[in-house]
């Protein structure tokens, strides 16, 4: 497996995985949005897979460490990955925006570390919405303030551009800054958008709904284990990690195909127990109702009675 892995092109498995994420797209394109906007919302965030410096010298991140960084953007209409980037530990999260597809009209929701506002505007001029979270001493200005209810957690919502010489240049528009008291965790968050007519409450769900790509690579390190890996070389560690992304994907269009109520993880377990046995998927993922009905008949002799 490690010579396999050290020998076949990565490329290979980063096309499959990439024909599979544009059929989950596909399947799961009717499925309602998050919070019922009419727009697709994406979630942008980057994990990092810590790795042993001397034996994997090509992905450098600290003087003793190496790692390598999962760039993902995830379709949260299905949570579906439709970009991932792979790169060495060294490479700063904002980069990605330089090579990132921008849909018009889509919303992209990503932590304090993308905010970079010469890219952000590109992002704006392109069309598309972009919601995040201010970085501490943000120069800026008040422009004017919409009013809030702030029983309901919104402290203020206003209009603002930037003060800074570099930063006024680099982003010469109206930005919105958004002031939430969490009423959950009772923190103070401030977002930053250039969306201007959504509700100040739908701009914090659609933060809040962020998490889901947190979620995804929580799910991935731990069922598909891309944490520990058969062979070293860069070749090696991009082929098991698109492989691990493919897996991901084809159960999610498992899923969905079979109209399946059981959760990924589920679906997971009984395909990995039953892989290399004929039985039809449908058969194998759904449940064994002679069993249940043997345990619901009368008939059955009682072994113990007490």
């Amino acid at each position: 497996m490690a010579d396999a892995l050290n020998l076949r092109d990565w490329r290979i498995y980063h096309a499959l995985a990439q024909r599979l994420i544009a059929r989950a797209r596909s399947v799961y394109a009717q499925d309602p949005s998050v919070l019922d906007l009419d727009t697709s919302i994406y979630a942008l965030d980057s994990t990092t897979i810590d790795l042993c410096l001397s034996l994997f010298e090509w992905a450098p991140f600290r003087s003793t460490k190496a790692a390598v960084k999962l760039h993902t953007l995830l379709d949260l209409r299905g949570s579906i990955p439709t970009f991932i980037h792979i790169s060495d530990g060294k490479l700063h999260d904002v980069n990605v925006l330089d090579i990132l597809p921008v849909e018009a009209g889509a919303f992209y929701v990503m932590d304090r570390g993308y905010v970079d506002f010469q890219r952000l505007y590109a992002m704006h001029q392109a069309g598309a919405f972009f919601v995040t979270r201010t970085k501490q001493g943000m120069d800026a200005r008040r422009l004017y303030s919409s009013p809030t209810q702030r029983d309901s957690g919104v402290i203020c919502d206003q209009r603002i551009m930037l003060n800074g010489f570099y930063s006024s240049k680099r982003y010469p528009e109206v930005l919105r800054r958004i002031r939430f008291n969490d009423p959950e965790s009772d923190n103070k968050l401030v977002f930053l958008t250039n969306n201007t007519v959504l509700p100040a409450l739908t701009i914090a769900a659609l933060y809040k709904s962020r998490w889901q790509v947190e979620l995804f690579f929580k799910w991935i390190k731990q069922h598909l284990h891309i944490k520990s890996f058969f062979a070293t070389s860069e070749n090696a560690v991009k082929t098991q990690i698109w492989c691990a992304v493919s897996t991901y994907v084809l159960i999610a269009i498992v899923k969905k195909e079979l109209q399946l109520q059981l959760s990924l993880y589920t679906c997971l377990q009984i395909l990995s127990v039953s892989l290399f046995e004929k039985t039809p998927i449908l058969c194998a993922l759904q449940p064994d109702r002679s069993q249940s009905d043997l345990r619901n008949s009368g008939n059955q002799l009682i072994l113990f009675d007490f």
